[in-house]
């Protein structure tokens, strides 16, 4: 998944809810949304979802095995695993919780989709929330400028995808994860292990040099997939390795020439302290 956690406002209730970048997709807190449905603090929440779940299950009702995980920051400051829902799913649940408030909150779903669509067509809108963000972490405005360029290239890339076949979420991750590969040498998880991250956004705990080569094997992959006319997973999975090669290439002249690693263990608070210059 894309971003960090977000927190949406409900009449004066929080819903934690996260964009997944690859499926387009928001998912929600199933207890938050439960709480603003049955106006219960977090604990009755917890236990009435609980207690939902075991009745969908006695009546054979797939929302609950459809229900994925994800971890989201609790009152306490940690993460821990979270049940959330899409808005589809969201839906769904509404109709199996008498509420008065059931209306308004199909309504405000709408309307965060609708974010998202304004977002699509005017994509100034997406790049100054992005700036806010990434500003509000302390990155620097060099990295920030070649982070904002990785989200363009991204689209492109998924949406060649798109063009070719490809729509299942865990096809996106598995291409990503063979273009990072080819492109870097490790996998997105053995990348992740050794920046010392769990859940965040690799790519935003990428240096400058990553990021270039990262959007340069996207970019690659899109063009090359674009010359080709035949369509499905193979096709898509061949100019992936393709583009992640020419970055690969890229990679390993640079690495010769300066004598240094390109692949990074930085992190992001690394990052943001190398280009504040503290030591």
């Amino acid at each position: 998944m894309g971003q960090e956690n977000e927190l949406k406002i409900f009449e004066d209730k929080k819903i934690r809810a996260k964009w997944d970048e690859e499926q387009e997709k928001w998912y929600f807190s199933v207890v938050d949304v439960v709480s603003v449905l049955t106006d219960n603090d977090y604990q009755k929440s917890r236990n009435y979802w609980k207690w939902l779940k075991g009745k969908l299950n006695e009546e054979g009702s797939e929302l609950v095995s459809f229900t994925n995980q994800l971890k989201m920051k609790s009152a306490d400051g940690k993460y821990y695993n979270t049940d959330v829902m899409n808005t589809e799913q969201v839906l769904r649940l509404i109709q199996s919780i008498p509420s008065k408030k059931a209306e308004p909150f199909k309504l405000w779903l709408a309307q965060v989709g609708k974010e998202r669509i304004d977002e699509a067509y005017d994509p100034e809108i997406a790049i100054n929330r992005a700036l806010d963000i990434y500003r509000k972490k302390g990155y620097s405005e060099e990295w920030i400028n070649q982070r904002l360029k990785t989200i363009d290239i991204r689209k492109e890339f998924t949406d060649e995808l798109k063009e070719k076949g490809i729509s299942e979420g865990r096809d996106f991750a598995i291409l990503t994860n063979i273009l990072t590969q080819a492109w870097s040498g490790y996998s997105v998880k053995e990348y992740k292990n050794l920046k010392g991250l769990k859940k965040e956004n690799l790519r935003d705990n990428m240096t400058n040099m990553e990021l270039v080569l990262n959007m340069l094997a996207e970019t690659s992959s899109t063009e090359i997939s674009k010359s080709k006319k035949e369509k499905g997973f193979k096709e898509a999975e061949d100019s992936v390795k393709e583009g992640g090669n020419i970055a690969r290439i890229a990679r390993e002249q640079l690495e010769r020439k300066t004598g240094k690693k390109v692949v990074s263990d930085k992190n992001a608070k690394e990052i943001r302290k190398l280009n504040s210059g503290e030591e």
